[in-house]
C-alpha cells in the first residue's frame, strides 16, 4: 500500500502532466483556430478575442502564484489551476468539433459544466478543506453569478451583436445565466463533499491536501 506521503506526491505530479497538458493542448488548438479558422470552427465567433482571452484565463492562477503565493512559500495549487484551465479547453475543443451548432443541447451543457469547474477551482484556491457548507456555498455564488455575467457581455461585445444570434440573445443569455449559476451552486458542493470523503483539495496557504478538521479526528476510532 502506498503511503499517505507517496500517494500525495504521486497525486500532484499526476495533476501537474494534466495541467500542463490541457494547457498545451489549448495553445495548439487555438494556434490552429488563428491559421485555419474554418477547420477550428470559430470564423465569426470572435477568434481574436478567443486567442487573447484563453490563454490568459488558463494563465491566471501560474500568474497569481508567481507573483503572490510564491514568494509566501505556497506550493503550486495544480488542482486549482486544472479545474480553473479546463473550461477554456472544453470550450475550444467544442468549437474545434463543431458541437455548439450541431448538438442542441451542447451550449447549455457548457455554461452549466465550465461554471461548475471554474467554481470549484476558484472554492479550492480560495478556502481551507474544512470550511463550513455555508462558506463555501457563499462563496460559489458569489463567484458563480458574477463570472458569468462578465462573460456574456463580453460575448455581446465580442460577436453577438454583430451576428444571427441578435434575434435570439436576450432568450438565450437568461438561460445561460441560470445554467451558469447553478453549476456553480454544484461545483461548490462537489467541492465540499469530496473534501469531506477523501484528502484531495489543496490547502491554499501550503498548496498541498488539507488534514482533517478537528471535527473529523474526533469522529475516528482510536487506533
Amino acid at each position: 500500500m502506498t503511503s499517505p506521503k507517496s500517494g500525495s506526491g504521486s497525486s500532484r505530479r499526476t495533476l501537474a502532466v494534466l495541467d500542463i497538458g490541457a494547457k498545451a493542448l489549448l495553445v495548439v488548438l487555438l494556434l490552429v483556430a488563428v491559421a485555419y479558422p474554418d477547420l477550428g470552427n470559430l470564423r465569426g465567433k470572435a477568434m481574436g478575442f478567443r486567442a487573447v482571452a484563453y490563454p490568459l484565463g488558463a494563465a491566471i492562477v501560474p500568474l497569481l502564484w508567481w507573483w503572490l503565493w510564491r514568494p509566501r512559500g505556497t506550493a503550486y495549487p495544480w488542482l486549482g489551476d486544472l479545474l480553473i484551465t479546463l473550461p477554456w479547453l472544453t470550450d475550444t475543443l467544442g468549437n474545434r468539433f463543431d458541437l455548439f451548432d450541431t448538438v442542441w443541447w451542447f451550449d447549455d451543457w457548457m455554461h452549466f459544466m465550465n461554471w461548475g469547474l471554474l467554481t470549484a477551482g476558484f472554492v479550492v484556491l480560495t478556502l481551507p478543506r474544512d470550511a463550513a457548507l455555508s462558506a463555501v456555498t457563499e462563496r460559489a455564488l458569489a463567484f458563480g453569478p458574477v463570472t458569468a455575467v462578465a462573460w456574456e457581455a463580453g460575448e455581446y461585445v465580442a460577436f453577438v451583436r454583430h451576428s444571427s444570434e441578435l434575434v435570439t440573445a436576450y432568450t438565450d443569455t437568461l438561460g445561460d445565466l441560470t445554467l451558469g449559476t447553478l453549476g456553480a451552486y454544484v461545483g461548490g458542493l462537489c467541492v465540499y463533499a469530496l473534501s469531506r470523503r477523501r484528502t484531495i483539495v489543496e490547502d491554499p496557504v501550503t498548496g498541498r491536501p488539507s488534514p482533517p478538521s478537528v471535527a473529523q479526528r474526533s469522529s475516528q476510532p482510536a487506533r
